[in-house]
């Protein structure tokens, strides 16, 4: 399939791309699922209270089972004494298991999700940025252009470097290459920003 590269001045060249890779099926369920298991990787498990077999101290029974007239009771570490364990508190990280993401399904969920961005025209192609962009005033002029303003920009290193530094303090715009972004990062951002040589790149990657 062919679809518009423009350059900075907003002038429209075809490019050919891969069907496989920007016209894929898109297939909602397997991005729900990847997402979903991303995000309960990224989450942190940090807090834990120590249950009663972590409770340090002597494990005697407090008093005589019978003839006391009061309830049974082991030692001190049951959950009901003050200083003992919690009851079903959280267990820390260690606890949970990490969701394991095959191949298979991080590209396939990538394929679909830019599939999915070209066809609601969310998705743009750049030529190569061939000169150096310091000034961050000047890139914001650009993005406001093309109203990308809330975009992930997916580049090739020769682009990524020429524009980095003027583009690190505009929020709601992110910078990577090919090989450090996600699913999630494709859906966090309104619209996708290629460069020619980053797809290219892309292409040899997820054929």
């Amino acid at each position: 399939m062919k679809l518009d590269k423009l350059n900075i001045d907003g002038k429209k060249e075809p490019i050919e791309v891969l069907d496989k890779v920007f016209s894929a099926k898109i297939n909602k369920r397997l991005v729900n699922n990847v997402l979903y298991k991303t995000n309960a990787n990224y989450k942190g498990r940090h807090a834990k209270t120590k249950q009663q077999n972590e409770v340090s101290g002597p494990t005697s029974k407090i008093y005589a089972q019978k003839g006391t007239g009061n309830a049974r009771h082991a030692s001190k570490k049951a959950p009901i004494f003050v200083g003992g364990g919690i009851a079903h508190g959280p267990k820390g990280q260690l606890a949970y298991k990490t969701r394991k993401l095959n191949k298979s399904e991080k590209k396939q969920s990538v394929v679909s999700i830019i599939s999915e961005k070209a066809k609601n025209d969310n998705l743009l192609i750049f030529s190569n940025f061939n000169s150096t962009i310091s000034k961050t005033k000047k890139m914001y002029l650009i993005i406001k252009k093309f109203q990308i303003s809330n975009s992930l920009m997916i580049l090739d290193k020769s682009s990524k470097e020429k524009i980095e530094r003027s583009i690190k303090n505009i929020p709601n715009v992110k910078v990577t290459d090919v090989n450090h972004f996600s699913a999630y990062d494709l859906v966090k951002f309104k619209k996708v920003v290629f460069t020619e040589s980053s797809v290219k790149e892309l292409e040899k990657r997820y054929n």
